[in-house]
């Protein structure tokens, strides 16, 4: 079949909607598809994108056929890009869709790719209402759902907010595993690449934002050490990998009033795809204290690379980590945060081994693959 993928890719930069768009065109190709990723020339004006760059800065992956050609602002560029989808006539479009902000541009460019009376429009829904809600978030959404053919989501809460725009045709898939980051390597090589002391260390991973709970995390770990002080516990560092999206004094000012800086250790620029796998070989745990969620990339990438984890029983997060299995679930503050991290180092990393070798098992590429040209 000839499909066409619409959203992030190369040569912006990684981060999980890019990466996962590329990593799902190469499925469909190595099941002998015709695939082309449309992605954007502008993305983000930069008043509205709260990190350094938009831009990646690794060599541009040769195995994939990346169109950049999508301005998300520009109303001329959206019916140029319709006509041009509308012509080619391909068999299915995956449009991704993340943020309302875009669905002006990809819902006017669908519209037109409707006149050709062939295309199957399916949409991968990773937020429907976002995080940070804005003005105007509802409208853009009920505009962009109208010429969808179906969609696809990777947790029960974007599934449930669907309901509120749509009864199309919607189908639940679990997030596949970010399996294109390389395999592990011991713990002892990755903190040595990292230049990090051989020691118990927990990983934040990603782009902190308000939502993501760092704030709760910083603050559960003042509990630990001060209940260092009075039993004994692991006292694990605190690995905080990932860009600043929002100002980032607030934090330093709390870690400073919380007098935790030598258990931190912060590479807090943007984290390219190449030193992933370091980051999360480094670590014994991954620890996502989140206020609130959809789905979660960084919990496939944990599955991947075998590190056992926390998450906050929010929206999806509890549905891919079964409690004292493969990870453990706590309420989002930060008392329940640092029993968490205390009941991950009593059971230690041997005990949830087992349980994630067999629940990766579910989070496959073929499936997702599969669903689409079902659905479409």
């Amino acid at each position: 079949m000839n499909i066409v993928i619409i959203g992030s890719a190369y040569p912006l930069r990684g981060g999980g909607i890019a990466t996962f768009n590329e990593r799902l065109a190469r499925e469909f190709a190595k099941q002998g598809h015709d695939t082309t990723i449309y992605t954007f020339s502008l993305q983000y004006p930069s008043f509205l994108f709260p990190g350094t760059t938009q831009y990646s800065t690794e060599p541009a992956p040769q195995d994939l056929n990346i169109k950049v050609c999508i301005n998300s602002v520009n109303p001329f560029n959206w019916l140029k890009v319709g006509r041009e989808l509308k012509n080619l006539k391909p068999d299915i479009i995956v449009v991704r869709y993340w943020i309302p902000f875009m669905g002006a541009a990809l819902g006017r460019i669908l519209r037109s790719v409707k006149k050709n009376n062939h295309t199957k429009i399916i949409c991968i829904a990773d937020n429907v209402l976002p995080h940070e809600k804005r003005i105007g978030d509802e409208q853009l959404t009920k505009y962009f759902v109208k010429p969808i053919d179906a969609f696809v989501t990777m947790s029960k809460k974007v599934l449930s907010d669907l309901k509120q725009f749509t009864n199309k045709k919607a189908q639940l898939v679990v997030h596949p595993l970010y399996d294109n980051f390389g395999e592990a390597i011991s713990k002892q090589e990755a903190r040595k690449y990292l230049n990090i002391n051989d020691e118990p260390t927990i990983l934040f991973f990603g782009f902190i934002r308000a939502y993501k709970g760092l704030d709760i995390l910083l603050k559960a770990m003042k509990i630990l050490v001060d209940e260092s002080k009075t039993k004994s516990i692991v006292l694990p560092k605190l690995l905080i990998t990932g860009e600043f999206y929002e100002d980032k004094e607030k934090y330093f000012s709390l870690i400073k009033e919380l007098g935790i800086e030598s258990l931190l250790i912060l590479k807090t620029d943007f984290i390219p795809d190449s030193e992933v796998r370091y980051c999360l070989s480094a670590a014994d745990f991954v620890i996502q204290p989140y206020r609130s969620a959809t789905q979660s990339g960084v919990t496939p990438l944990a599955y991947h690379f075998e590190k056992p984890m926390l998450v906050t029983n929010v929206g999806g997060l509890p549905d891919m980590v079964e409690n004292e299995k493969t990870g453990v679930v706590v309420d989002p503050d930060e008392v329940h945060v640092a029993q968490g991290i205390e009941r991950l180092y009593d059971l230690g990393e041997a005990h949830f081994i087992p349980f994630i070798r067999e629940e990766k098992k579910k989070y496959s590429w073929q499936v997702l693959v599969s669903t689409i040209l079902e659905t479409g």
